[in-house]
């Protein structure tokens, strides 16, 4: 005959390295259905809560969203279905994560470089400054693999900068 057990919030956070608050996060995003409760009003979390728990633990440390693994657990609840859109998921994350690895390999080539570069004198004369220094880019090899949101406003704010200084000469002149 099998126990039936039943955790507390804190029993539960300790098993599943989750914290409470945590818990109550995934609770309320429907990510881990809401336990029953006692009388006395406590929260009182079965098994089935602690496999969930660490389902969306396990996911979380490989890097999935919390969407695509609120989806994760959708797909789990229906285990007769195809696993078509649990691997759309997961290849859409591998591409992801290679894309960044692709970020990261640029960004470490650009470091050693700015490292090999500076002769290790003053800060006045360090390239490392010198190159961090120049919004440009002009003294990187690549843009490191992405465009800031701060380079796009600001790139986007420039021509209409300049658009709006004509017509006020114009508006001037006339």
């Amino acid at each position: 005959m099998t126990e039936i057990r039943d955790y507390s919030i804190g029993q539960l956070a300790e098993l599943s390295g989750c914290s409470v608050q945590i818990i109550r996060h995934y609770e309320q995003g429907g990510l881990l259905p809401l336990p029953p409760r006692t009388i006395g009003n406590q929260r009182r979390y079965t098994q089935q809560h602690l496999q969930r728990l660490q389902f969306i633990r396990h996911s979380r440390d490989l890097g999935f969203s919390l969407d695509a693994i609120r989806t994760l657990v959708q797909l789990a609840d229906e285990p007769d279905q195809s696993c078509a859109a649990v691997d759309a998921i997961a290849q859409q994350h591998l591409d992801a994560v290679e894309r960044r690895i692709a970020q990261l390999q640029a960004l470490r080539q650009e470091l050693r470089r700015m490292i090999a570069l500076c002769g290790n004198g003053q800060v006045a004369s360090c390239r490392i400054i010198e190159t961090l220094a120049d919004f440009s880019h002009a003294h990187c090899l690549s843009s490191h693999g992405r465009t800031s949101n701060l380079e796009r406003s600001v790139t986007e704010a420039v021509p209409q900068k300049k658009s709006r200084r004509p017509r006020a000469a114009s508006t001037a002149a006339a």
